[in-house]
């Protein structure tokens, strides 16, 4: 993979890459076709990264289907798949990891403690084999995408790093390869996620600012739905994910939920408003 990316820019072409776990749908598709637009050689990756899963996590049972992901990345122009073994990425005495500390911690980070560190660590390990002038990365995983972007600031490294929307199924729902685990029942539980986050985004355009009124008007909907419990529901700053008092258009609402058994992630950046097609 590093002789293929050297070789391509030595003949003066760019690198779009796009870093996956495999199991892919219509989410990662959308970064595929802005890379194949973005870039002469598109690279995508596909790697179920151990470092990045907690004790008692899902990686043993994490969906897999590399012969499905190689359908999809022909449909949208990948032009390599690279997909490494874990004991390639991470031979015998392995020691050497990446941590991103401030904006690491809250949110997911409180809640699955080292898993960013295996996400800097891998990404990092990536940029390195595979080169890209540019990478994308869903907005979905919203403290994710800006966990990368400061490591790639602090760290000076040169590619550049674009966050693509969320892409979602007809009711809001975003789109997950973890939406695999959930049940009928479940699936229709899932809803009240989007239900949420489109409910405060009214309220904020109506005009509330104050976070703590707005945090009500999301828990309201959230603590309504029997199968949910909520890992965290909170207010952002964009850049920083420090918490707020008062939201502006750039606050992000991000949320981490149980629907039964599966964990699901979602967010807003509350200025945009909500585009999908079924208002809740």
């Amino acid at each position: 993979m590093q002789e293929r990316a050297t070789a391509a820019l030595a003949a003066g072409k760019t690198i779009s890459f796009v870093p996956t776990m495999g199991f892919l749908h219509q989410g990662h598709a959308s970064l595929l076709r802005e890379g194949r637009v973005q870039g002469d050689l598109l690279v995508l990756s596909i790697f179920v990264n151990p470092a990045q899963f907690g004790v008692g996590e899902d990686f043993e049972s994490y969906p897999r289907d590399l012969q499905r992901d190689s359908e999809i990345a022909a449909e949208n122009g990948v032009d390599i798949i690279f997909a490494p073994t874990a004991k390639e990425m991470y031979p015998h005495g392995y020691q050497t990891y990446v941590n991103v500390e401030t904006i690491s911690l809250p949110l997911c980070g409180a809640s699955r403690p080292g898993h960013f560190r295996g996400v800097t660590t891998v990404v990092a390990k990536l940029f390195n084999i595979v080169k890209p002038t540019i990478a994308f990365f869903g907005e979905k995983d919203f403290q994710q995408l800006a966990v990368i972007r400061r490591m790639v600031r602090d760290l000076n490294m040169d590619l550049k790093i674009v966050g693509m929307p969320t892409i979602r199924e007809d009711d809001g729902l975003a789109k997950s390869s973890r939406n695999s685990y959930l049940s009928p029942e479940e699936r229709s539980a899932a809803f009240c996620l989007s239900r949420s986050l489109a409910a405060v985004s009214d309220l904020y355009r109506s005009g509330e600012k104050d976070v703590e009124r707005l945090r009500a008007g999301l828990l309201e909907i959230l603590t309504s739905e029997p199968l949910a419990r909520i890992d965290y529901a909170e207010f952002r700053d964009g850049d920083s994910l420090e918490e707020l008092r008062q939201a502006d258009d750039r606050t992000v609402v991000a949320l981490a939920v149980r629907i039964g058994s599966t964990r699901l992630i979602d967010n807003t950046i509350i200025g945009r408003g909500v585009t999908w097609k079924e208002r809740c």
